[in-house]
């Protein structure tokens, strides 16, 4: 490499202070673990080819009767040792591979061969009655008696005993089973810290922080140019941001930086991808850390590991920390009804509030956070001098889409036709992650399709996917229950035309998709307030479907599922949360904080739940009965529409235009859309669960 080239920068997850130097090795547990296993195996290897080999009795009798054997030696009553004449070895063919190895030559005091004797009286008892038989034979072959005592003199009866000592044996007989204690406590443990062990993933770095840093050595890419939309959020976050570049602008007037800001959102909507964009624009140190990384199974290991996050984060100051998914750390104390089961946590938590404003100022740290669940966060924690700021990050809206798409559609092939508006509109309601997600499986779609580019089809298909599942032609359906699930969804696309706060109809289709038999597709109107004509109107479409079925087949079915859970939440909501029905009155028992997800208890009476009920019912009874006298006003007209569906499976907007004529409540930018030839996207579509075979009888109401 060139010295004017730079090397590249290590963009891994290592940080700098934890990546293996150049030329020295990392060290690791698992080198003890070769090295023990060598040494056995060496072990085994030395035993298994020593020169001293075992012999049977039989042989040993032979042995002594060819007068071959000189000595034998008893080693702790547990072997005997036999040794061989050197003359024979010398001379006799049977030895000679001892000769060959050097062994009963005049230097060498090893025995040939050993014995295992199972007792010690016993192998005397052999060795005299051999000795017995051998003189017997002589006698009888008239051997002289001079001959016979000398063979008495030589022969190894009684044996030589000793007492010996393995000193590396004995060693090694206490050393193993304690080095294999040790090496399964190390194991056990390393694989214990593996997963909330700290740096190095070792025991003893168990309390140390798993933060993950960026620096000049580790730096980020992604900059507030690839975060689109979120332009808000963005100017109070590159406020932060031209603080730490530079501060004199604002302690000169006075000024104090914020010492944290918590990101606010539904998941998607870009929190970590704003961090990153910090991380890449600040050009200061960047710590990193999820808050389950604070959570560990140990008695104070999370408090440890703020203290140490907050410790490196003073040497490097001026530095950012940013915890993502706080909620994991920072729930409200106190909240668990069972005594102790949340204390580690709350320690944990409570060291966090320490460090973050406590006795001890942090110069120079700012903390970043992102939660999607901001309701359950302690309130100490939300407090200004911890918190300072909370930016809330919503789902983007018609232009900023626009500009998240333009992101995620650079790096794809285009066809012409592919209008950057003409999908933001369709995709109302969809976060960033979405959108992303969206442009990947229409990359995907053309691919499946051997396409050279990404036409507007196969955005449209992504959409469809995404919102519905994949299409399942397949699926067999018998002629009555496809004819029924026509009429289902013809009289949801009906009642939404009719009404004019229901969301238009973009797209109708009885072909499975995912879970459904059958689904519609709306465009809802992007608004931040809603009244109660337009819930009921919403409530009135979403029953349609099942008051299609009561008027044209005298019967329902449990198409309805999905519909009737949509209504029965949101007449919930109307009358509990939103004040708008006039049996309860203006009050609301919507609890922002979170507290009554813990409480046994209600916070109204037993005589207020029964009104709820009762008013809860009366609306969507009233909404079902609308919607009967609707399809009854205009029965001819929804026929013709499912038959219609029926013959084409999939129906557009301007095929209930053709057939109901001009909707008079659209806005004049809504009769700009193309309609035709598309699909719409969220809220999800309302679908059809698939029919019982034996469908219950439910009254009409």
């Amino acid at each position: 490499m060139a010295k004017n080239e730079k090397e590249p920068k290590n963009k891994g997850s290592f940080p700098p202070n934890l990546t293996p130097k150049k030329g020295k090795p990392k060290f690791s547990f698992y080198w003890i673990y070769a090295i023990l296993a060598v040494i056995f195996i060496a072990i085994q290897y030395f035993n298994y080819t020593s020169p001293v080999k075992e012999i049977s009795w039989p042989r040993l009798e032979r042995m002594l009767e060819k007068q071959d054997v000189q000595k034998i030696l008893v080693v702790n009553n547990e072997k005997a040792e036999i040794f061989i004449k050197k003359e024979k070895i010398m001379t006799d063919t049977a030895y000679t591979e001892f000769n060959k190895k050097g062994i009963g030559t005049s230097t060498s005091q090893d025995p040939q061969y050993y014995y295992q004797i199972g007792s010690e009286d016993i192998f005397n008892t052999l060795l005299k009655d051999t000795r017995d038989t051998l003189i017997v034979r002589m006698v009888r072959q008239g051997i002289p008696i001079s001959q016979v005592d000398e063979f008495n003199k030589q022969y190894p009866y009684p044996p030589d005993n000793t007492k010996r000592k393995d000193v590396f044996g004995d060693i090694l007989s206490y050393l193993i089973p304690i080095a294999i204690l040790i090496g399964a406590w190390f194991l056990i443990m390393r694989f214990m810290s593996r997963g909330g062990g700290g740096a190095g993933g070792q025991i003893f770095n168990i309390g140390k922080s798993k933060a993950q840093l960026f620096d000049k050595d580790t730096s980020v890419s992604v900059t507030f140019n690839d975060v689109a939309g979120l332009e808000e959020a963005k100017v109070e976050v590159m406020e932060i941001v031209d603080f730490l570049k530079n501060p004199g602008k604002y302690t000169q007037l006075g000024g104090k930086i914020p010492k944290g800001a918590l990101l606010v959102g539904p998941p998607g909507t870009g929190k970590t991808l704003l961090a990153k964009a910090v991380a890449g624009e600040a050009k200061v140190p960047f710590f990193s850390i999820s808050g389950s990384d604070f959570v560990e199974m140990f008695v104070g290991v999370g408090a440890s590991r703020v203290r140490d996050l907050f410790r490196q984060a003073k040497e490097k100051a001026p530095c950012i920390i940013f915890i993502d998914e706080i909620d994991a750390v920072g729930r409200a104390r106190g909240r668990n009804q069972i005594t102790g089961a949340n204390d580690e946590r709350e320690n944990t938590l409570n060291q966090l509030l320490t460090e973050m404003d406590g006795f001890a100022t942090n110069a120079g740290v700012i903390i970043l956070a992102a939660t999607n669940r901001a309701d359950v966060l302690d309130r100490a924690l939300m407090r200004a001098g911890r918190f300072d700021r909370q930016i809330y990050i919503e789902l983007p809206d018609l232009g900023e889409r626009k500009a998240i798409f333009k992101v995620h559609l650079k790096p794809l092939k285009l066809d012409t036709e592919v209008d950057v508006d003409f999908l933001a509109r369709q995709t109302p309601g969809f976060s960033g992650a979405d959108i992303a997600n969206v442009c990947n499986e229409s990359a995907l779609i053309a691919a499946r399709k051997d396409k050279k580019i990404i036409q507007k089809q196969d955005f449209m298909d992504a959409i469809d996917r995404i919102i519905g599942g994949l299409e399942k032609r397949s699926k067999i359906i018998s002629a009555h229950e496809k004819r029924v699930i026509a009429y289902h969804e013809s009289g949801h696309a009906a009642i939404s035309w009719l009404l004019e706060h229901a969301p238009p109809l973009v797209k109708v289709t009885i072909v499975p998709r995912g879970k459904a038999l059958g689904a519609a597709w709306y465009l809802p109107e992007e608004r931040q307030i809603t009244t109660f004509e337009q819930m009921y109107d919403e409530i009135t479409a979403a029953v349609g479907g099942r008051a299609s079925e009561a008027v044209f087949f005298g019967k329902v079915s449990t198409g309805a599922l999905n519909d009737l859970e949509k209504v029965t939440k949101q007449a919930y909501a109307m009358v509990v949360y939103f004040g708008l029905n006039e049996a309860i009155g203006n009050i609301s028992y919507y609890d922002s904080t979170g507290q009554t997800e813990f409480s046994f208890q209600k916070p109204f009476s037993e005589k207020t739940a029964e009104i709820i009920d009762q008013e809860v019912r009366k609306i969507v009874e009233s909404a079902y009965k609308r919607a009967k006298k609707l399809i009854a006003e205009h029965k001819d007209q929804l026929e013709r529409l499912a038959k219609v569906l029926l013959e084409k499976e999939v129906i557009f907007r301007e095929d209930l235009e053709h057939i109901f004529g001009k909707r008079p409540f659209d806005k004049e930018e809504e009769k700009l859309l193309p309609m035709s030839d598309l699909a719409a996207s969220k809220p999800a579509p309302k679908r059809t669960s698939k029919p019982k075979p034996k469908p219950k009888k439910e009254s009409n109401g």
